[in-house]
């Protein structure tokens, strides 16, 4: 990989706070967990009769649990708008394409964001996915108020699949990651509340019915939207979807001054053996997760 190559995988990742992990609810473990080996081309880390997960080299990047109870959660409930799998790089995106398309899977979606180039399905039990490569931030435009132009325009697939390595596809890159995650949530001002005035984040962009939100100047870790889900109540325990996710801490005192936000809001916050634990109001869970030592 080029050093251009590693500045834009790692740019993510090496902010202040970014995503670690995503655990979805599903109803037929094994059949998820085979499509998301095949499919994405994820690697099964751990299993066991109840859950399994699976990541791009070794670092996890999507827990799969089912239970007895498991409803499949309305297309109007908050939860899981998509997780977007970030490549390192163009090649490793056209590579994964020319995988998808030979498998002939079912794209619901192909666009470019100015800062990114993205193409989105769904899984099985209807998750949303986005796979995806960031252009280089020196190739984004920020705005005087430190947000960042993006827009939603055409991505030219044949061009993309054109370009791809001729070369047999071996998986997903050991250096591809949970870029962002994006919500549906029943009020984005809420969101804003949540994401900005409690967890600290700066929101980027917004679009109708959205914001997205992000650490260290990055185009977003988070999204929340309402185009499906506007008034939502609160997620119940037995929905499937979404039902916990993870953003990392590589600084410290940023995790310290969420924390005291935390505790002077008297917001619920559980110590886990992951990290730090609460729900956000829509009760979608998130660990906030320290970093390592």
């Amino acid at each position: 990989m080029t050093s251009a190559h590693a500045e834009t995988a790692s740019f993510a990742l090496s902010r202040p706070v970014h995503v670690g992990r995503a655990h979805l609810v599903v109803r037929d473990l094994e059949m998820m967990a085979g499509f998301y080996e095949k499919a994405l081309g994820l690697k099964r880390l751990a299993h066991g009769p109840s859950g399994v997960e699976l990541g791009a080299g070794d670092r996890v990047l999507l827990t799969l649990t089912t239970r007895g109870d498991a409803a499949a959660a309305p297309r109007n409930a908050a939860g899981l708008f998509h997780n977007a799998f970030l490549m390192p790089d163009r090649a490793e995106l056209a590579h994964w394409l020319a995988h998808a398309a030979n498998l002939g899977l079912q794209f619901e979606g192909a666009s470019d964001h100015l800062v990114s180039e993205a193409i989105y399905l769904s899984d099985p039990e209807g998750n949303g996915i986005e796979v995806y490569r960031d252009r280089q931030p020196s190739e984004w435009t920020y705005h005087p108020d430190g947000t960042v132009e993006m827009d939603t325009r055409r991505l030219d697939l044949q061009a993309l699949y054109d370009g791809a390595p001729k070369t047999p596809w071996a998986g997903i890159s050991p250096d591809a990651a949970l870029g962002h995650i994006h919500l549906q949530v029943g009020d984005v001002p809420e969101a804003d509340r949540f994401y900005e005035g409690v967890l600290g984040l700066k929101k980027m962009a917004s679009y109708p019915g959205a914001s997205f939100y992000a650490s260290g100047s990055y185009h977003h870790h988070v999204a929340a939207n309402i185009w499906n889900s506007r008034k939502a109540p609160a997620r119940t325990g037995a929905m499937t979807g979404l039902q916990d996710y993870e953003l990392a801490f590589n600084d410290h005192s940023v995790l310290t001054d969420v924390l005291t936000t935390l505790e002077s809001l008297e917001i619920r916050v559980e110590r886990t053996a992951r990290g730090f634990s609460l729900a956000d109001p829509w009760g979608i869970g998130l660990t906030l997760v320290a970093p390592q030592s």
